[in-house]
């Protein structure tokens, strides 16, 4: 075994406890700040902080961000469990700790909204997501109502994005851009 084979080795599993230990944060952030809003926010008008720009306000959403797909919590179910089996399928092969950092933050707040769906009411597979953060308005109309997940998943979301875009692989390869188009027309 090569020195470069020993090192990846030695490196995967510090890779998967960054992706595991930032899921496992972000998840227990946004449960416990969800208990704490249903208990605190429950049948309260809500809570307008810094001067209006923030208002903490109890939604019990059945749809995805700005009410859509309401209705549709099922298959938002759905999507969110592939999700969390498409992380974990992808982990195995993970070199990357940009990699392991983002996509711990869409696992964690995948798995926060998804046991909002698996256990509140109304039931299993359409149960409401509960939300209580609110920009500029306390309804959500200036920007929708959300939680700690939320935001976990875009800004995971949107750093791999970035890191695609710069070239960087969840297996730890680095392409330029002109690797990339000297690739494609060869193609």
């Amino acid at each position: 075994m090569s020195h470069d084979e020993t090192e990846t080795d030695n490196q995967q599993p510090r890779r998967l406890r960054l992706l595991f230990s930032v899921a496992a944060i972000v998840l227990a952030l946004d449960v416990a700040t969800k208990i704490i809003a249903v208990a605190a926010l429950e049948d309260r008008e809500p809570v307008r902080l810094l001067g209006g720009a923030v208002y903490l306000a109890l939604y019990r959403n059945p749809g995805a961000a700005f009410s859509m797909a309401t209705g549709m919590t099922w298959l938002l179910t759905i999507v969110a469990i592939t999700v969390v089996v498409v992380i974990i399928r992808l982990s195995r092969n993970l070199r990357s700790l940009p990699w392991a950092l983002g996509l711990g933050l869409v696992l964690g707040g995948a798995l926060g909204n998804l046991i909002d769906r698996l256990f509140r009411a109304p039931g299993p597979m359409r149960g409401h997501v509960v939300d209580f953060v609110s920009l500029f308005a306390p309804d959500g109309s200036v920007w929708p109502v959300f939680n700690v997940a939320d935001p976990a998943i875009v800004g995971g979301a949107a750093f791999l994005v970035v890191l695609t875009f710069l070239g960087y692989d969840p297996d730890g390869q680095r392409h330029s851009k002109k690797e990339n188009a000297d690739n494609e027309g060869k193609r």
